[in-house]
């Protein structure tokens, strides 16, 4: 599934073509993704202006000069194309511009999603009302770590995946930050010393910062809108390469499965 840096590079592929153009043309080829297209979707969209692009979490958002803001996810396969010289059978929204630019959102496994929501009321949206802050953004501190791990039992790398705690993080980009750290992604969260948790926030925020300038990783499914695969996934230190030698101290990369995820570790740099 597209994590955060993947979900930022989108939205960095879309805006040249979509911020400040006109909307003159939205259609959907089916009724529905992972639920319902909106159906009001074309009407309240055709005829806009897209002000601005950006991202909460995994999310997507398109704002326009209406006071609307359509918001996506691109669920497990969803991907953006930029201007496309024939609909593919899985280009489910296509949206066309002023500039005569297009854009199609396809996804063939269909897990991803389209809402529009009134721009004033986007914080108190179910899926955002209740997320963390963005770990690239400045309320994203050792001392929010703190009080949120403060007597947890819960394993460290669980807690950096719920989304209530920070807003964002998926399974590789956490695997790969608690080994830049060295924490043991099973430490109890409550039991990560203080002076560890700076180090920790420095290491999310490293993680994704290279992640996004390398375009994401390319899984599977994904990939940028420009049609190029991202290339994090050749600098992962640890998430995918069980058995392989570890970065900093050579010793075997090992993998357990926690949660029904995948979890990538070294046990004698990670404590």
């Amino acid at each position: 599934m597209p994590e955060l840096p993947e979900v930022e590079t989108t939205v960095r592929g879309l805006a040249p073509v979509l911020e400040g153009a006109r909307l003159t043309r939205v259609v959907t080829h089916r009724a529905d993704l992972r639920r319902p297209f909106p159906p009001d979707l074309a009407q309240r969209l055709t005829g806009a202006r897209v002000t601005t692009l950006g991202r909460r979490a995994k999310y997507g958002l398109i704002e326009t000069d209406r006071g609307d803001t359509m918001v996506f996810h691109l669920g497990m396969s969803g991907r953006w194309r930029l201007d496309p010289s024939e609909v593919l059978p899985h280009d489910h929204l296509v949206i066309e511009t002023d500039s005569g630019r297009r854009v199609a959102l396809n996804d063939p496994r269909r897990f991803g999603s389209v809402d529009l929501l009134e721009s004033a009321a986007l914080a108190a949206w179910g899926p955002f009302a209740a997320l963390g802050p963005e770990p690239l953004g400045p309320d994203f501190t050792p001392a929010h770590l703190a009080a949120r791990f403060a007597g947890r039992i819960a394993p460290v790398k669980a807690l950096l995946l719920d989304q209530r705690i920070v807003a964002g993080l998926g399974n590789i980009y956490v695997c790969e930050a608690l080994h830049i750290a060295g924490i043991a992604p099973n430490r109890a969260a409550g039991r990560v010393a203080t002076p560890r948790l700076g180090p920790l926030v420095e290491a999310v925020r490293m993680v994704l910062t290279a992640a996004i300038a390398a375009g994401g990783s390319s899984l599977r499914d994904y990939a940028r809108p420009d049609g190029e695969l991202g290339y994090f996934s050749k600098d992962w230190r640890v998430y995918g390469r069980e058995g392989e030698a570890c970065p900093a101290c050579a010793a075997p990369v090992r993998r357990r499965v926690d949660g029904g995820r995948s979890t990538f570790f070294c046990a004698r740099c990670q404590r």
